[in-house]
């Protein structure tokens, strides 16, 4: 793809560097920014700028948010017994918008595959298990993706935690093997919740 000016070509290429952006997608965005006034692209310049520095991680939970402890590890009318573990923020909003979960959330920032490179010190599992360790845990529901990555994260925290006897659990399968949380519509993903399963079942199937 040939530029006609250099200030376009590195724009574009860090554009491309997005997920799911090719060059072509990255050139059209582009060319819309500079097609609208300069506010506004100082506006959405402004945006990122402060998501990078002031963005926080919840020391609860670890999920995104603004201040120290986001806004769900904080309402009083949530069950601080009762976790669901996710892979990360995009989880804790699919759940959310089902309207049928009221406990709180783990968010691992991924899922435990040796061939990225991701090993389970890599993840927030430990802060995971001092939290059951505490003693003010009664379940973890496990609502990572059914993929073999999933299946491998779940087993490894269900091990650590085992000696501690609390309940586990899973969401039911109706989920598709292989799915991503963030995709499955709402009613789906609020079913498999409320139908969740004890976590040694799903190691039977």
């Amino acid at each position: 793809m040939e530029f006609s000016s250099k200030l376009l070509e590195q724009a574009v290429y860090e554009m491309s560097q997005l997920p799911g952006i090719g060059k072509r997608t990255a050139l059209r965005l582009v060319l819309h920014l500079l097609r609208q006034s300069e506010s506004q692209t100082e506006h959405l310049t402004q945006a990122l700028t402060k998501l990078r520095t002031d963005i926080k991680f919840c020391k609860n939970c670890h999920n995104i948010s603004d201040v120290e402890l986001c806004e769900i590890c904080s309402n009083p009318n949530r069950d601080a017994s009762v976790v669901c573990v996710v892979e990360d923020v995009r989880d804790v909003m699919a759940i959310e918008n089902t309207s049928q979960y009221r406990g709180q959330y783990h968010v691992l920032g991924g899922k435990i595959s040796p061939l990225d490179g991701i090993g389970p010190q890599d993840l927030t599992i430990h802060s995971l298990v001092e939290k059951v360790k505490a003693g003010e845990i009664e379940e973890i529901i496990f609502a990572l993706s059914s993929t073999m990555e999933g299946d491998t994260t779940n087993f490894y925290i269900y091990r650590q935690l085992e000696e501690y006897r609390i309940k586990t659990s899973t969401i039911a399968r109706g989920i598709a093997v292989g799915d991503e949380l963030e995709y499955a519509d709402e009613v789906t993903l609020g079913r498999s919740i409320l139908n969740r399963i004890p976590f040694e079942n799903s190691l039977k199937n």
